[in-house]
């Protein structure tokens, strides 16, 4: 398996953990895979910077209610052999929308965090 392979499985890997932690509640983990100087962009909800803000965003948000969150049409674009770039579509039983770009990066001790989230709110139930 070629570096790029391997990566944009992690990757894949990685934002499939990410979802089953936002589904089963588990906020710490959500927040977790964050780098601690992160940026996450929610559209049109604001912009949240750094792990503070982000778990500020995450926690109530997942513990009203959010959840059976899915990824669908999901692409991953590797940048470098320590970053990638995934985009998607989304929905879950509040709303849909997609994913414009989230950044993971692999960290000195190999894993992956990321570091820019940008998503979009398309439409709230």
């Amino acid at each position: 398996m070629t570096d790029n392979y391997k990566l944009e499985a992690e990757v894949l890997e990685r934002s499939r953990q990410w979802v089953e932690d936002f589904n089963n509640k588990n906020v710490k983990a959500c927040v977790d895979a964050y780098s601690i100087n992160a940026v996450m962009d929610a559209k049109p909800l604001g912009t949240f910077k750094g792990i503070s803000e982000i778990e500020g965003f995450w926690r109530p948000f997942i513990e009203t209610g959010a959840g059976e969150l899915e990824y669908s049409n999901v692409v991953v674009v590797v940048e470098n052999e320590n970053t990638a770039l995934l985009k998607a579509d989304w929905k879950m039983n509040i709303g849909r929308g997609i994913v414009i770009q989230e950044r993971w990066v692999k960290q000195p001790d190999g894993k992956l965090l990321l570091e820019y989230d940008d998503f979009e709110v398309q439409e709230q139930y």
